[in-house]
């Protein structure tokens, strides 16, 4: 049941936004612990700046933290909430038909929750209420979390470039007319009273898949076209909403969702947005180093262990020749000796060329003489692989960058389980584990939970309830992670035939979002949509 959202004014997102409450209508009794209220929603009006800078004056319907299974572990996190607009500038709308942006918060695979919004754009990732932070040791740092480069990852789906703060998608969606929903999801560093971890893999997946089938139960009473749900989400957000773009309606969920009361309807969505999205966990350490073994690390100025970074890269050789992938454009098989031959043509060259050819002549010109690596000419960048990474500079993470020897990442984290705070979860940093365990093979409920939480390994097949569209975007100064991971998964998805539309940002970093409005676009182009004025 929806709860009323209360008045209030913030500035959130670079949007000015003031929310009035117009009186909640009263609710209906539900007919079941899994239907969704028509009549349980507060009116809001706000003012919402779209991608071009003008303002539009937006009238909403607000459902606050709707529980979307049936016996919940933490309410405060399994919930939803809904924006549906019925008035834009002055005009009414019928949303009844609009494509459902499905914008998750989740960062660094921390909890994230939208009980505490006051109106749309207002979910984010959270500490725990009522709990605690675990301890600094309980508490490996969020390495898929943190900001680098010029951009930096914002609670509530924001993202700041360059220093400015971007609108958020949620907010740029309402203004188009689209329904917003934002699903809260557990994450990794939530305990409870005994000391148990119950946020880790795979929690927060099987959390937004119950959200999407709440959605989809409720087709006629929720306000949207639920076979047009697009989901979001940035970094550890993007990697799980490139799951669920992969794993729609896959059987190998199914208990885990039964036990929490998931509505008994479809987890498949219509297309997918992922902003740098931190998964294929258990070959990241050598996709890193494959791509910036050779840059030295930001913490201390020098390269990592260079045994450890070429050992990683073989790994990642053996993975990627595995895979079997074909380049888009009609590149061939992507392998570990032409892969950065590819990105340069495919994704970086073509993403400086657009930088400099929005510049006026005379930043450009600025711009090349500081960065002589490139050149310039009939209105093309061209420059090597190896000027790239000296371009880029130092590289934020250590080595293995997400299975850490002495198991203080954020994903260690992320596969503890009961009171197990961190886990390993490949063989080779198991066998190299600085922290004194005896153990030789990895827990044996790891392969299973690997497979839960990575989109290849759906992809790697064809899924009939995989999503079909896919928007997938990445900061070239990005090195949360390597530039392969995304290129990877815009490949798998673009060799079983679906529409993938992916570039890098020049010079961005982590979280970077300089295109919002083209995302909107692109909603609309591909669910069909008109839009519907009453």
């Amino acid at each position: 049941m929806g709860i009323g959202a209360t008045a209030g004014v913030a500035a959130v997102g670079g949007i000015a936004l003031s929310a009035q409450a117009a009186g909640s209508k009263s609710t209906s009794e539900a007919s079941g612990a899994l239907a969704f209220d028509p009549d349980g929603y507060t009116k809001l009006t706000t003012t919402i700046t779209d991608a071009a800078g003008t303002e539009h004056d937006v009238t909403y319907h607000f459902w606050k933290a709707v529980t979307y299974v049936a016996n919940p572990v933490d309410e405060a996190y399994q919930s939803l909430n809904v924006s549906v607009p019925v008035e834009i500038d002055g005009t009414a709308v019928d949303a009844s038909g609009a494509p459902i942006l499905f914008a998750n918060t989740v960062g660094g695979y921390m909890p994230s929750s939208v009980a505490d919004a006051t109106g749309v754009g207002g979910g984010g990732m959270t500490g725990i209420p009522g709990g605690g932070a675990p301890g600094a040791s309980a508490a490996p740092s969020a390495s898929a979390s943190s900001g680098t480069g010029t951009g930096e990852v914002q609670s509530g789906g924001n993202a700041m470039v360059n220093g400015a703060e971007m609108v958020s998608l949620p907010k740029l969606a309402l203004a188009a007319g689209y329904v917003v929903v934002e699903p809260g999801a557990r994450g990794r560093t939530l305990k409870n009273s005994d000391g148990e971890y119950y946020g880790v893999a795979p929690a927060a997946i099987v959390d937004l898949k119950a959200a999407v089938r709440y959605v989809r139960a409720n087709k006629g009473v929720i306000p949207g076209d639920t076979d047009r749900i697009v989901s979001s989400g940035v970094s550890a957000g993007g990697a799980l909403s490139s799951l669920l773009g992969a794993s729609g309606d896959s059987r190998i969920y199914d208990t885990y969702l039964k036990e929490l009361g998931a509505a008994d309807a479809s987890d498949a969505i219509f297309a997918t947005g992922a902003w740098c999205p931190i998964t294929d966990l258990e070959h990241a350490d050598g996709a890193y180093e494959w791509n910036w073994g050779s840059n030295v690390t930001a913490s201390t100025g020098k390269v990592v262990d260079q045994t450890v970074s070429k050992a990683l890269q073989s790994q990642f050789a053996e993975y990627q020749a595995a895979l079997k992938l074909r380049g888009l454009d009609g590149f061939g098989p992507l392998n570990a000796r032409n892969y950065d031959e590819y990105l340069v043509k495919q994704y970086l060259e073509p993403s400086a060329t657009t930088y400099l050819a929005a510049l006026s002549a005379s930043d450009r010109a600025t711009y090349l003489a500081a960065n002589t690596f490139i050149t310039w000419s009939g209105g093309k960048a061209t420059f090597s692989w190896a000027d790239f990474l000296t371009h880029v500079g130092a590289r934020k993470k250590s080595t293995p960058a997400f299975d850490a020897f002495d198991l203080s990442a954020g994903e260690n984290n992320e596969f503890g389980k009961a009171t197990t705070v961190s886990r390993h979860f490949t063989a080779y940093s198991l066998k190299n584990d600085t922290t004194g365990l005896t153990a030789k093979r990895l827990d044996s409920d790891i392969p299973e939970m690997l497979r839960l939480m990575n989109p290849m390994y759906h992809l790697g097949k064809e899924n009939p309830g995989r999503s079909k569209h896919w928007w997938i975007r990445l900061g070239t100064k990005d090195s949360d992670t390597s530039l392969t991971v995304s290129a990877n998964i815009a490949a798998a998805a673009d060799n079983l035939g679906d529409d993938v539309n992916h570039l890098y940002y020049w010079d961005e970093g982590h979280g970077s979002n300089t295109d919002p409005g083209d995302f909107i676009k692109w909603i609309a182009k591909v669910s069909g949509y008109k839009g519907k004025k009453k």
